[in-house]
């Protein structure tokens, strides 16, 4: 550690013509669905009857069980003191019975790190398994949290492009192909944010052989596992591909599954040395999760599992809706989310034309647009390096949802 006086000889302080954010921060983009969604409810807050399709978050209250556990443990002197940086022993354990019953993944309650979200363990788990230049293979379109939390953990993001014509799924040849000696990593994600795609197994499987048989590591993010649509499975990575269970991570949490994003409890379920690296960074920048969270967390594992199906009954019946009434839109084309709750559809056809009045190009000047003329906020498809697209989610009231999705079909029938 430096002791010496940062000063210069004459006192002045030294330095001073560096810029004062680092270079790592400074070049961090902020999440563009939270940014839309505050934009939403700041236009709100002044009168403006704006409809938000950018939250991705359920818009249910957290179950009654999880609240009742969290107002008891506020009243409990032992919630008020430190906990394992990696979480408390009985959530840890409740973590890896719960994921043992889901997907069938033998876990140990050691494997499991408790973070503050989901987002909390996958930054966790680039810094325990990327060294600077360590290369990680990102599918686009990519939720934005990826590639930046690979940028700030010395990794660098290498972009893999999927399409509509593949229903947004990446093939072997085209992680083989961008496969180098430099490529650690590879970000798995089904069902996925932004475009609601799932993996069929015989997919999934041959990419799990894949990164099994090239020796490079796997994160799977399980956020939204607990929301696929019959007749469409999920699957786990690590069950399918027992020959990846050495080098993968599944991230998962109670943030869409129990509708607690505001709780913020996530884990990740590694080999237990990547666990022991990744608690011990987190012992160094966060220590533990909130105990209250935690507690709320281990009811909502615990208890009953009925609010868990009717939420994804609900969100199935606006996906139907949604879906349905962006294909009737002209201009307009949409591949059908089988999880999650986005819709992701192409506004391609409707670039270089007059919408609105405007001259749009790009479909971040269209979302400008949409919000200004029809009162609607989206997300354009540059936040998730698929321009040409927009991501409306469907956690939202029905009818809301419906009359925002006609606003949005009025201000895109102007097109000429």
């Amino acid at each position: 550690m430096k002791t010496n006086s940062d000063t210069q000889a004459g006192g002045g302080p030294a330095l001073a013509s560096q810029p004062r954010i680092s270079h790592l921060l400074s070049s961090l983009a902020p999440s563009a669905t939270l940014a839309v969604d505050a934009r939403a409810k700041k236009l709100r807050a002044e009168g403006v009857d704006v409809i938000g399709f950018g939250a991705g978050e359920p818009d249910f209250p957290t179950p009654d069980g999880p609240v009742a556990a969290a107002r008891e443990a506020c009243s409990d002197p032992m919630s008020h003191h430190y906990t394992p940086a990696a979480g408390i022993g009985t959530l840890r354990e409740a973590i890896a019975d719960k994921a043992r019953s889901d997907t069938g993944i033998d876990v140990k309650a050691s494997q499991v790190v408790v973070t503050n979200g989901a987002k909390h363990a996958i930054f966790n788990t680039f810094a325990a398994l990327c060294d600077p230049g360590d290369e990680v293979l990102i599918c686009s379109p990519y939720w934005t949290t990826y590639p930046e939390s690979a940028n700030l953990a010395g990794g660098v993001p290498v972009t893999v492009n999927t399409s509509e014509e593949s229903g947004f799924r990446v093939s072997v040849e085209q992680l083989a192909a961008a496969r180098t000696p430099r490529t650690k990593l590879l970000v798995f994600v089904s069902p996925s944010n932004p475009t609601g795609a799932v993996y069929p197994r015989e997919e999934m499987e041959a990419i799990g052989r894949w990164a099994a048989d090239a020796g490079i590591w796997a994160l799977t993010d399980e956020i939204y596992g607990h929301l696929v649509y019959p007749p469409t499975e999920h699957y786990s990575l690590p069950v399918l591909v027992p020959d990846l269970r050495d080098r993968c991570v599944v991230v998962n949490g109670v943030s869409k599954t129990y509708a607690m994003t505001g709780w913020r409890v996530g884990w990740m379920i590694a080999p237990e040395d990547v666990a022991r690296a990744a608690a011990n960074f987190q012992s160094q920048t966060t220590s533990n999760v909130s105990n209250v969270a935690q507690i709320a967390a281990l009811s909502a594992l615990r208890e009953s599992q009925s609010s868990v199906a009717a939420m994804r009954a609900e969100m199935d019946r606006r996906r139907r809706r949604m879906y349905e009434m962006l294909q009737a839109i002209p201009g307009v084309t949409c591949v059908e989310p089988k999880g999650a709750f986005y819709a992701f559809p192409s506004v391609k056809a409707l670039l270089g034309r007059n919408v609105g009045g405007e001259l749009v190009k790009t479909t971040s000047q269209l979302a400008e647009v949409a919000l200004e003329k029809a009162k609607v906020a989206v997300v354009p498809g540059e936040a998730f390096g698929a321009p040409g697209h927009l991501r409306l989610s469907y956690a939202m009231a029905f009818d809301q949802m419906i009359e925002g999705v006609n606003r949005l079909g009025d201000l895109l029938a102007t097109a000429h």
